[in-house]
């Protein structure tokens, strides 16, 4: 068996991740691996039962209840949203089944603050007729916290109680789960991981806002995220049937079921989720042949690189498959003038311009995410990559993690999942 500490410690240290824990489910043995300091301003050290914030990794959580009430018939995944939420102000075509899959078209990544109390919920989807529809329903994927906020908001309905409570009664009790919080004060309780920067400077914010709960808060414990990962492996199969093929992905990632991304690592069929908040980046993955399951909670910006490494060498040690790699740049592509202009969508606004020989994107945060930005501007060097047709691209926040996608076409930019229409053209350079 390899020494996963030891290369924890080494590969973390390479990749100036403070603090993380590999969790490692596989059939019915656990192991937890704790690595370096929770906050680099108070040297508090990770332990195994130390909680970091799972991201999106909530939306599995939250898709998991819908599929609870699926099955005891208070709900059909081609119901209409507006059948239960008569009140929300969104296209009347949209189901639950798009907002699953995120094939509904809203302008997702709404980080509203709409207070602490029970009602906050309630009172975002109250906000969703302000969102830009990007595209008809079910006709196109793109990444949508706001639908799983309005499926968030489906569960109160129908079970009569706010969100969290119903996670609580339906999941984390059930499953005897002690080191899983949506709240900050209940994750006080425990001992807290806080994000970090690339450039290891703790963040100012620790948490997102409670209204977007059943897109992204839940706290944990890589142990309590194994038992979740356990449920999965013995039940629910059902959301890990593919709904919707993903254009454009890295990591194997090649098709959606119900929440869960499923990947094809040489030939080895994945299902699993990552999560990204404020300077805190967490990645599941789970082999169902293998009854595997692979958890890496970390505390910085950094995390991609461990995790391809970490998690190849873990993975290639069970089962012999490693995270595929990424598209690199090829040379012989111009970059045209074509995609030079301005994208732009909820919380964010791109800007493509040529420089010299390649275009460079400089992505600006805007709206309630400047609440949290710790970088609220960014700029990255697009390099051309296969297939050689002018319209693919990729990228890296740093020379020492994986490269991203960025495609183009006439009419909006993907990347990280998502559809950012074109506005404005420019003549800048």
């Amino acid at each position: 068996m390899p020494d996963w500490s030891s290369r924890l410690e080494e590969l973390a240290a390479g990749a100036a991740v403070p603090g993380a824990v590999l969790g490692i489910w596989a059939d019915g043995e656990q192991s937890i691996t704790p690595y370096g300091v929770l906050n680099h301003a108070t040297g508090v050290e990770v332990t195994a039962g130390s909680l970091f914030q799972v991201g999106s990794i909530t939306k599995t959580w939250t898709a998991t209840l819908i599929a609870q009430l699926v099955a005891e018939g208070k709900l059909s995944l081609d119901d209409a949203v507006v059948k239960v939420l008569p009140e929300a102000p969104v296209d009347g075509r949209i189901t639950v089944r798009h907002l699953l899959t995120h094939q509904s078209g809203i302008d997702g990544d709404l980080f509203t603050d709409t207070g602490r109390g029970d009602d906050c919920v309630e009172r975002y989807v109250a906000l969703l007729g302000d969102a830009d529809q990007l595209f008809e329903p079910g006709t196109a994927y793109s990444y949508c916290n706001a639908g799983f906020v309005l499926l968030g908001r489906l569960i109160e309905v129908l079970d009569n109680r706010s969100w969290d409570e119903s996670l609580h009664a339906r999941l984390i009790e059930p499953l005897g789960l002690t080191q899983t919080t949506t709240l900050p004060e209940q994750a006080i309780l425990h001992r807290n991981a806080l994000g970090h920067t690339a450039d290891g400077v703790p963040v100012k914010t620790w948490n997102l806002p409670r209204s977007i709960g059943a897109a992204g808060l839940i706290t944990q414990s890589a142990a309590d995220l194994l038992t979740f990962a356990e449920l999965h492996l013995d039940g629910y199969a059902e959301m890990r049937d593919p709904q919707v093929a993903v254009p454009g992905a890295a990591g194997g990632f090649e098709a959606v079921g119900q929440a869960w991304r499923l990947y094809d690592w040489s030939g080895r069929k994945l299902f699993g989720h990552d999560g990204t908040t404020v300077g805190q980046l967490a990645f599941l993955r789970i082999d169902p042949e293998a009854r595997l399951a692979v958890c890496l909670l970390t505390n910085s910006a950094n995390a991609p690189a461990l995790f391809d490494q970490l998690v190849s060498e873990v993975f290639t040690h069970y089962v012999g498959a490693a995270v595929p790699l990424p598209p690199e740049p090829i040379e012989g592509v111009s970059a045209g003038e074509a995609h030079v202009g301005v994208y732009e969508r909820a919380s964010v606004r791109m800007e493509v311009v040529r420089r010299d020989d390649r275009l460079v994107l400089t992505s600006q945060a805007t709206g309630d995410r400047l609440a949290f930005a710790e970088e609220p501007v960014v700029e990255y060097d697009l390099y051309p990559t296969t297939p050689a047709d002018g319209n693919h691209f990729v990228t890296r926040s740093a020379p020492d993690q994986p490269w991203t996608t960025v495609t183009f076409t006439p009419t909006y930019l993907f990347n990280s999942g998502r559809v950012t229409p074109r506005s404005v053209p420019t003549d800048r350079t």
